[in-house]
């Protein structure tokens, strides 16, 4: 694919493929996830992404020089799931579900 760029230059880029598509025996999780101070300017989200085949999607986060907290989600296969989470607990992060709460008629 060739883009202009400012200065009428061409460039090229290539595209790769997406190699952790979902499939039909994957899950997505959704976490809140807690780091304390001495974890915030670790890139633990990246590491997990790239330690674990997990896809991992930021919907919302709030840092601070004192607290983290991100609402994560994971999708994989179930066992990479756990697997993922257990590895964020160990490293110090907190690791929540995020509940959704829904009221029957």
């Amino acid at each position: 694919m060739r883009f202009w760029i400012a200065g009428n230059r061409a460039a090229t880029v290539t595209l790769m493929p997406n190699s952790k598509k979902k499939t039909s025996a994957e899950q997505t999780s959704r976490l809140w996830l807690t780091f304390p101070p001495k974890l915030i300017k670790r890139p633990l989200i990246y590491e997990v992404g790239k330690k674990f085949e997990v896809v991992t999607n930021i919907r919302q986060a709030s840092v601070t020089e004192q607290l983290g907290v991100v609402s994560l989600e994971l999708t994989g296969a179930p066992d990479e799931l756990k697997r993922a989470i257990a590895w964020l607990e160990k490293e110090g992060v907190k690791v929540e579900p995020i509940e959704i709460n829904t009221i029957e008629s």
